[in-house]
């Protein structure tokens, strides 16, 4: 059955057949068929100053089909990237795991397997992304919905119209795929976007009907904000103009959160630019709640040493490096000697965190950038 094409799916589908007609045009030429993959390493990635996010190099890794090291890998590449035009063509989407399933099989007149595992065809769909500077979900890969939106937003999801504002207690489930012909803003009157870290605290907002009050959006990410939610708040901030906060845990991975909405990821350091918020803020928690919130000893959780290692880690990235405030953050965190879940503002009121932290923190525009 023939399936009309959205613009991205044609853009997507002919860098497909771009590096199919390279490989076939070195085999009827004689010569050893082979792909350059950019390297998805630490050397290869590099903070822009000007862009404000992480971005990838120029280095790259040749994959040749007549290397006995590097055949099997090669032939992975360009079964992934034949899924890939199969879904397109289709108009249908999967998950990793469905991808896997679909290309595993014996390779005839042998016993060898295309793929041995599942972590074996995950490495290879990475390879295929940076290799065509393509988002998995163009490929029609998704991942596991993982993450929620409630607010002043009406939004088309494939045909149907979804009024945020409406969603009772479970807000709208944010999919793995939000691209624009996907999920359409329709109308929005909210002002900001707030993002809290887990489901627990984002239920305490939805219950308060804090974006109510205060006219936000307000995301949550289940901890690391998956690529869907990523995307999600970039189109956000850019295609409506909303300004980004964040309230994350006083710890070590509530800073690497925040780096990761702000500046991008390095596994994702190709994708940035599609990605990375350089104007999101942090709300908090910050170290300095202990004392300003006047909190008891109890809710505090003691660092450990992988704490302070990380900690110091987060310190050092360029992004962080030169902002006296986050070195003053970080330093306070290790000399405090503990950290803090969103979740002890609890101990104040059941509303503390609703009703006067994020509010006041607002108004007095006392955040980190």
């Amino acid at each position: 059955m023939k399936v009309k094409l959205t613009e991205r799916d044609k853009k997507t589908l002919k860098r497909l057949v771009e590096l199919a007609d390279s490989v076939t045009q070195s085999a009827a030429r004689g010569r050893d068929p082979f792909v350059d993959v950019p390297a998805r390493s630490l050397s290869n990635v590099r903070y822009n100053k000007a862009k404000r996010f992480i971005e990838m190099g120029r280095a790259t890794n040749r994959r040749q089909l007549f290397n006995l090291s590097q055949a099997r890998s090669f032939m992975q590449t360009m079964l992934v990237a034949s899924g890939a035009v199969q879904l397109i063509e289709q108009g249908k989407t999967t998950s990793i795991r469905g991808l896997y399933y679909l290309l595993k099989h014996t390779i005839e007149g042998t016993k060898e397997e295309t793929f041995d595992e599942q972590s074996e065809c995950d490495t290879i769909i990475e390879d295929v992304e940076v290799l065509l500077a393509a988002l998995r979900e163009e490929l029609h890969l998704y991942a596991d919905k993982r993450g929620e939106m409630v607010g002043d937003i009406v939004i088309i999801d494939k045909g149907d119209e979804i009024d945020c504002s409406r969603m009772g207690s479970g807000g709208y489930g944010i999919p793995s795929i939000v691209e624009p012909e996907v999920v359409e803003f329709k109308k929005c009157s909210a002002k900001f976007v707030l993002h809290v870290e887990k489901g627990t605290v984002w239920q305490r907002f939805n219950e308060d009907k804090f974006w109510k009050k205060h006219n936000c959006i307000l995301t949550h990410g289940a901890g690391q904000p998956p690529r869907g939610v990523r995307r999600m708040l970039y189109r956000l901030h850019n295609e409506l103009k909303l300004p980004v906060f964040c309230l994350l845990d006083n710890d070590p991975w509530g800073y690497y959160i925040y780096s990761v909405i702000k500046q991008g990821s390095i596994n994702l350091a190709f994708e940035s630019q599609r990605m990375a918020i350089p104007d999101a803020k942090f709300l908090g928690l910050r170290s300095k709640d202990f004392k300003e919130c006047a909190l008891s000893e109890s809710v505090t959780i003691a660092l450990n040493d992988t704490d302070r290692k990380r900690a110091r880690q987060i310190a050092n990235y360029p992004w962080f490096a030169n902002k006296k405030q986050w070195q003053k953050e970080i330093k306070q965190l290790l000399d405090n000697g503990f950290k803090l879940e969103v979740e002890a503002l609890i101990s104040k009121d059941i509303s503390y965190v609703t009703e006067y932290y994020a509010p006041q923190r607002l108004k007095d525009k006392d955040w980190l950038d």
